[in-house]
């Protein structure tokens, strides 16, 4: 791209000037790269056994259908938990389950017009079943469960089952 015009001198210039462009132009490109640190703390779960590694069963007994009302039949979910070496007190714990297709956060049983109702202390309210909730260690959450048929429902008569799971971390 030289001109007739153009010295030879000049045309040296502008071959140089070219060059030097061509070089610069990566370097420039070169020097937008940056380093990224991502630093990550990993914690492990708690070391917490709960209820001995064993089944937590819930017992309610016989039950008539016609008297499932949300709470007659309730009963308390007596489990333990032991902790060791825990780098804190302040946990949480979820219980994770199925929920039922009726109602608000109830656990599903194998009996589809009924499921369960658990709580937490002195609320009534049903517990949000796979949200966790806090508590400190070594005061456990005191749980109950209470059977809650599908309105406009009997329950077929014999034995249900239910199952969850429960899982405990830090906060």
């Amino acid at each position: 791209m030289t001109s007739p015009w153009m010295s030879n001198a000049q045309r040296g210039r502008l071959a140089q000037l070219g060059l030097s462009c061509a070089l610069l132009l990566p370097g420039t490109l070169a020097q937008a790269v940056t380093t990224v640190t991502v630093t990550v703390a990993v914690v492990a779960p708690p070391p917490c056994v709960i209820n001995g590694n064993q089944p937590i069963d819930v017992d309610f007994k016989e039950m008539v259908t016609t008297r499932i009302d949300g709470s007659n039949y309730r009963q308390p979910i007596t489990y333990r938990m032991t902790c060791t070496g825990q780098i804190t007190n302040a946990m949480t714990m979820e219980i994770q389950g199925t929920k039922a297709d009726f109602g608000e956060g109830l656990l599903q049983t194998r009996n589809p017009d009924l499921a369960i109702s658990l709580t937490v202390g002195n609320d009534v309210t049903p517990l949000s079943l796979n949200t966790p909730f806090k508590f400190t260690y070594p005061t456990l959450p005191v749980m109950t469960a209470v059977p809650i048929k599908r309105p406009g429902s009997t329950p077929a008569a014999g034995a249900f089952t239910a199952a969850a799971t429960i899982k405990v971390l830090y906060q």
